[in-house]
């Protein structure tokens, strides 16, 4: 374990000092503070969370992710590796899961750098914002999906660059082939394999509690108890001899959008975890045989 270990070391600082890594936290920082104050006082937890959310799972922070998994074995990167495998008491096998471990823990770093405090800043402190039921465990399990997902875009990487050898050939194929397959899934609404729905899927994932029997068979969000509350307004406003009123417009937003009222944590980390675990497979058998 020692080469692998010192392989993953050597990574790990690598990518510290590389541009990539540096301006992708520094322009996450600066998008979660360009977005935090105007909403301060009017969104609600759940959606401002998932408005933060939002960029590492749809765009533009996937593509770092992506970029990152596909350098290690791709270009001139490939050349030098040939002899350093050849002359050193370490395996493929050993040099690509360090290699992938190793940019996996930075994206995973980067991530929660920028999303952890500003987290925990919405869920414990007292905003002029509408209430909302954020739960912990919701908070949890929506950080460990986006995790999940970053992980998976490593993984997506790290098999299209085995395969094409290319860095600048792999990431063209994987941006152009992403987002339509993306967008049929969304069109189903499937949480469990696009990350546009499961963007959408967030705010439900954050006000789920521990045991959904707590709160009864059927939970009503925030929307639902919006109109409860007009509708109840309303009949006593017209039994009292005044007029009905208008029912209030409700501007719809991203996260309006579709029902996820059924969602499934389990089943959402089944979807993104087996396909990680089949791509980092696929990749490292192809390189452990194939020719340097």
């Amino acid at each position: 374990m020692m080469p692998a270990l010192a392989i993953l070391n050597h990574e790990w600082r690598g990518l510290w000092t590389s541009w990539l890594v540096r301006l992708w936290l520094i322009a996450a920082a600066l998008l979660v503070l360009l977005t935090l104050p105007p909403n301060w006082a009017q969104m609600s937890t759940a959606p401002l969370l998932a408005t933060m959310l939002f960029p590492f799972l749809v765009f533009p922070w996937f593509l770092p992710a992506i970029l990152l998994g596909i350098t290690p074995v791709t270009g001139s990167r490939l050349e030098a590796l040939a002899d350093g495998i050849l002359s050193r008491p370490i395996t493929r096998y050993e040099y690509f899961l360090a290699c992938w471990a190793a940019r996996v823990a930075v994206v995973l770093t980067v991530f929660a750098t920028v999303m952890l405090p500003v987290t925990l800043l919405l869920v414990l402190a007292k905003r002029p914002a509408p209430p909302d039921s954020v739960t912990w465990y919701g908070t949890s399990g929506a950080l460990i999906v986006v995790a999940l997902v970053l992980s998976f875009l490593v993984s997506l990487g790290f098999l299209a660059g085995t395969l094409l050898r290319k860095p600048l050939v792999a990431a063209l194929v994987l941006i152009f082939a992403w987002y339509p397959v993306n967008l049929v899934m969304h069109t189903f609404s499937l949480e469990e394999l696009s990350p546009i729905s499961l963007s959408q899927a967030i705010p439900t994932l954050l006000r789920t509690p521990w045991r959904a029997a707590e709160t009864g068979t059927q939970r009503l969000d925030q929307r639902d108890l919006q109109a409860v509350a007009d509708q109840a307004a309303n009949f006593l406003n017209v039994l009292s001899g005044g007029s009905g009123t208008r029912p209030r417009e409700s501007k719809e937003t991203f996260f309006d959008k579709g029902d996820y009222r059924d969602f499934s944590l389990i089943r959402v980390l089944i979807g993104y975890g087996l396909p990680m675990l089949a791509a980092l497979g696929l990749s490292t058998l192809w390189f452990s045989r194939r020719d340097l």
